[in-house]
Formats: structure tokens, C-alpha cells, sequence
């Protein structure tokens, strides 16, 4: 079968699944409208048993794009100490590196989510959740939805994760092993310190979940900028001084620290604070 055989034959069967765009003509779509569709209609599916014949069309086609965007290796980003000849303590540990996030192959790659944990609704939204959600496929929902369940069953119906905790999931059609959810604070009337200390807890409950699950390499993104207003420059200082005391203690247990940005701004940000 074709790639676009089975794009249109994806497409179909999610079209299926759903009760609410049965009735979607897609027939007259581009292939990139298409794509868009498949997204869409990922993004836009509550938890629910996944068909057996769903996943595995899916999980081809996510194979597929992840291929064509590239898969980039530890080994292909520099650390610090190579790319600006850092002399900081744990140089060789730390990386900094712009691109796309679900492209990483590393131990654990870090999700901004939200309190409902279940990933983002929004059809083709540009937050990071949407793009790990949509990258690893339809189980990462389904995955969190049972844990969140299980919360509930435990703390009562009406639960929320709380901000700074780390959960972790696995990373099914993503090429890193794990994803670390985290919800980050929303900043709305200003800065305070009660908001950084939730930042730093962040950073420092997800580095505890890769002591005590063994993962050896974790990339964070830049958790609470965005769409959570979290000052880009303060959450950066919050995030290197985390990471840097983390190491202090337990060098030992981490071989890689990514700091993850997607825009030019953080790019500037960061490699004011990492070139020392």
C-alpha cells in the first residue's frame, strides 16, 4: 500500500471512530490537509479503548512521520563544554539545543502539562503538549487518563495534578524511552516567590524521577513560558540553577541534561547562562 493509501485509509477509520465527524468529507483534501485531519481528529478524541486495527494504522503512520522529521541522537548534540568550551562544573553534562523536542532520542523528553493531565484538546495547537501528545500517538492519552483515574479512585473525584509534580509515562511512537509530565505554575498577576519555588520543584521532581526510574538522559523544555506566562529570562535562571544544584549532589546518576528551546529569545537566554 501507498503512503498516501494509508494516510487516506488512516484518516477514514479515526473519521469512523468518531462520533461527533462521521460525516467529514475529506475528499477533496490535499495530503497535508490530510495530515492535518489525522492530527485534528487525534487531538480532538476523548480516552477511550483505541481499536486494535486504529493503533496499529496509527502507529505506522507516526512511524512514518518520525522518520521524516529525523530522529537526533545524544551524540549529535555538543555539550556546553564542546560547543563554547564551558569550563563550568558539570560542563560535560549539560546541553543546550533548539529544535523540535519529539525528534529527541533520549532517556526521557519533559511535557508542560496541564492540571487535567490529558494532554491538549485544541485541533493542531502549537503548545508543547499538543506536539508530544500528537508525535506519540493516542496510548499517551489513554495512559494518562488511567493514571489520573487511579488519583481519583485515591483523592476524590474532583482531583487536579498539582503544580511541580513529575509523572511518568512511556513514549510510544516518540523515539525517546519516557515522557515526564510536569505542570507548571500560570503566572497572572506577576511574579512571585511562591511561583518560582513551584518552577523549581518542576525541574527538581522531574530529576528525581530519572534517579529513581533510572533514566540516565531527560530534555526539558522551557516549562511555564508560553501560554503559562512565566517570565522566559527567570525561568531560565530558575531552570539552570536547578539542574546545576541537582548535578552538585548527584552528578553521578545523569550522563545528559538537554535544555530544550524552540525560539531564537530562549536560544540567547540560555547561552548567556551556560557560557561561563
Amino acid at each position: 500500500m501507498k503512503e498516501t493509501e494509508k494516510i487516506v485509509l488512516l484518516l477514514e477509520k479515526l473519521k469512523e471512530d468518531s462520533k461527533e465527524y462521521k460525516q467529514l468529507e475529506t475528499e477533496g483534501y490535499s495530503l497535508e490537509e490530510k495530515k492535518n485531519a489525522i492530527r485534528s481528529l487525534m487531538n480532538i478524541r476523548m480516552p477511550r479503548e483505541i481499536p486494535g486495527e486504529l493503533v496499529e494504522l496509527q502507529d505506522e503512520y507516526l512511524q512514518e512521520e518520525r522518520k521524516t522529521k529525523g530522529i537526533v541522537k545524544l551524540e549529535d548534540i555538543p555539550t556546553i563544554k564542546e560547543a563554547f568550551s564551558s569550563k563550568s562544573s558539570y560542563a560535560d553534562k549539560i546541553s543546550l539545543w533548539q529544535g523540535d523536542i519529539t525528534r529527541l532520542e533520549a532517556g526521557a523528553i519533559v511535557n508542560a502539562a496541564n492540571s487535567q493531565m490529558l494532554g491538549c484538546f485544541v485541533p493542531c495547537h502549537r503548545c508543547i503538549d499538543n506536539a508530544i501528545h500528537s508525535a506519540a500517538g493516542m496510548q499517551l492519552r489513554e495512559e494518562c487518563s488511567h493514571i489520573m483515574s487511579r488519583r481519583r479512585i485515591k483523592y476524590g473525584r474532583k482531583y487536579e495534578e498539582p503544580t511541580g509534580t513529575a509523572t511518568l509515562t512511556a513514549g510510544y511512537n516518540l523515539p525517546c524511552d519516557y515522557v515526564i509530565h510536569t505542570v507548571g505554575p500560570i503566572v497572572y498577576d506577576g511574579l512571585n516567590d511562591e511561583l518560582c519555588q513551584d518552577l523549581q520543584n518542576c525541574y527538581e521532581n522531574v530529576l528525581k524521577c530519572c534517579m529513581e526510574n533510572n533514566i540516565k538522559s531527560v530534555a526539558f523544555c522551557c516549562i511555564s513560558t508560553g501560554e503559562f506566562h512565566f517570565p522566559n529570562d527567570k525561568a531560565a535562571e530558575i531552570a539552570v540553577k536547578t539542574v546545576a544544584d541537582f548535578l552538585e549532589k548527584h552528578g553521578g546518576c545523569m550522563e545528559r541534561i538537554i535544555f530544550n528551546v524552540f525560539k531564537d529569545s530562549d536560544l540567547e537566554i540560555y547561552e548567556k547562562l551556560l557560557v561561563v
